[in-house]
C-alpha cells in the first residue's frame, strides 16, 4: 500500500511539473508584422529593417526577429517575431530602437505597418534542417468564426503532413490573440521547387477544399527570402 502511495505522489509530482512546462513554453507570444513601403524605397527599407532586427535580437526575451522581403514585390516586407512573454513584448514596444524603427519608416512607407499578436499553435519541424536559401511562404487564413475549430483541425493536419515532405524546413501555425479565427501559417522550404511540390501535393489540394465553405477571406499567400 505504501509502496502504491509513493508510485502515486511520484506520478502527481512528475504531471505537475509537465503541466509547468507546457505553461511555460506556451507563455511565448508571436507578432507576425506586414510592412510595405513605396516601391523606390525598397533598397532603403531593407535596410532599416535590418536594422531593426538586429537591435531587437540584442533585446531581452527575445526568442527570435525574422525579417522576410517578398520576392514578387521586394518593398514589401514580413516580420516573424517571438518573446519569451507578454512583458518581453512590452518592453520591446517601448525599447528606443522601436521607436526610431516606427519614426524613420513613416517617411518611406507606403501605408501604415499592419501588426498581429499571436501565439504558437502547431510547430512542424522538417527534416532538411535550416538552408540559407530558404524559401517562405506566409499565409493569411480568415475563416468565418463557426469554423474556427474546423480550421484548426485541418491546420494541425497539415503541420504533421508537410513536415514529412521532402524539402520542408518548417511548418508553423500562429493563431491571432483578438480574432481567433485568424491564421497565419509561416512555411520555410530548401527550394522553390519543393516548395511548389508541395502546392501540388494531395494533402495540400484536401486541406484548400476543406477551407472553402468557411472562408471568410481571400487565401492570402506570399513568398519570401530572408534578409541576409
Amino acid at each position: 500500500m505504501r509502496r502504491f502511495l509513493l508510485l502515486a505522489r511520484a506520478a502527481t509530482i512528475a504531471a505537475a511539473s509537465l503541466v509547468q512546462f507546457a505553461h511555460a513554453q506556451g507563455s511565448a507570444v508571436y507578432l507576425a508584422t506586414y510592412v510595405d513601403v513605396m516601391p523606390n524605397a525598397a533598397a532603403s527599407g531593407s535596410t532599416l529593417l535590418t536594422h531593426y532586427r538586429d537591435a531587437s535580437r540584442k533585446e531581452d526575451g527575445n526568442l527570435r526577429f525574422d525579417v522576410l522581403q517578398e520576392i514578387a514585390r521586394p518593398n514589401r516586407f514580413a516580420i516573424v517575431e517571438a518573446w519569451k512573454d507578454k512583458a518581453a513584448l512590452d518592453a520591446h514596444a517601448k525599447a528606443a530602437a522601436t521607436a526610431e524603427f516606427r519614426d524613420k519608416l513613416k517617411a518611406i512607407q507606403n501605408a501604415p505597418y499592419d501588426e498581429r499578436v499571436t501565439s504558437a499553435l502547431y510547430v512542424g519541424r522538417g527534416e532538411s534542417g535550416n538552408s540559407a536559401d530558404a524559401v517562405y511562404a506566409v499565409t493569411h487564413v480568415d475563416v468565418i468564426p463557426p469554423g474556427k475549430d474546423d480550421c484548426m483541425a485541418a491546420l494541425q493536419t497539415m503541420s504533421v503532413d508537410t513536415a514529412k515532405e521532402p524539402g520542408n524546413i518548417s511548418y508553423e501555425v500562429l493563431q491571432q490573440g483578438n480574432r481567433p479565427n485568424h491564421f497565419t501559417v509561416v512555411e520555410a522550404w530548401s527550394s522553390r521547387e519543393a516548395l511548389d511540390a508541395h502546392a501540388m501535393a494531395a494533402h495540400t489540394r484536401a486541406f484548400r477544399e476543406k477551407l472553402m465553405p468557411i472562408g471568410g477571406a481571400l487565401y492570402d499567400e506570399r513568398f519570401y527570402k530572408a534578409l541576409s
